[in-house]
């Protein structure tokens, strides 16, 4: 992947940072990836609840979650020599610690912060996700005649990780809590927009007396409703 359809071939690069603000990175610990992985696979995953009454078929799943995104890469480490292309850095070093600095970056417990490190994936232009690691798969391959491995197969799963405070402020966006603005197009209904704020239509008749509607099945197009904090004791 490179950073222009004319500029070179960039590496996949692993940063490294012990507080999940991302701000401070540790350079000594940044991974290059020596042989770019063939593919990536990032998965979306919505949890459902698929429970279903007794006796009856099918089922009407529900939404519980959205689960956090994960990027699965998988690359060579290869001691051989003979790879075209392949970090400087790492050519003349054996295997095993090319996987130790790897793992270092990605996967080391730092007693400092109680757990492994925050982690930026950076590829191109096109890939920057922050994230954790979630767990790895080494397999070995090749074999010097005292056991020592010459190539290495890395499968590392990674999770994105968003900060308290993004998650906070975005939860506090969709919060019902909050006085919600929203501008009605034609056929509308009051009781579905009451439904996409507070994911219910109990609070439909205290939004229509904050918006003095004397009805809540057709709205004119262009009207500018307010939805409010809502009272759940007065329903």
């Amino acid at each position: 992947m490179a950073d222009s359809k004319s500029g070179p071939l960039s590496k996949m690069t692993i940063h490294s940072f012990d507080k999940n603000d991302f701000q401070k990175e540790d350079k000594n610990l940044m991974f290059i990836t020596p042989i770019n992985p063939e593919t990536f696979t990032k998965t979306s995953h919505i949890e459902l609840e698929m429970s279903r009454a007794h006796g009856r078929p099918g089922t009407d799943p529900k939404y519980k979650s959205t689960a956090p995104e994960e990027l699965k890469i998988d690359f060579i480490l290869d001691g051989t020599k003979t790879m075209e292309g392949y970090v400087e850095q790492y050519k003349n070093m054996e295997v095993t610690k090319q996987i130790k600095a790897f793992t270092d970056c990605v996967y080391k417990y730092e007693g400092k912060i109680h757990r492994p490190r925050f982690l930026i994936i950076r590829w191109g232009s096109e890939v920057r996700f922050p994230c954790v690691l979630s767990h790895m798969d080494i397999s070995y391959s090749l074999f010097l005649p005292n056991g020592n491995p010459l190539r290495a197969k890395i499968s590392a799963t990674f999770v994105r990780y968003e900060t308290p405070v993004a998650t906070a402020a975005a939860a506090r966006m969709s919060s019902a809590d909050l006085t919600h603005q929203r501008t009605s197009q034609a056929g509308d209904r009051l009781d579905y927009l009451t439904f996409t704020i507070y994911d219910t239509t109990t609070y439909v008749l205290q939004v229509a007396k904050a918006n003095d509607l004397t009805s809540i099945r057709r709205l004119k197009p262009g009207l500018g409703l307010i939805f409010p904090p809502i009272n759940k004791t007065d329903t």
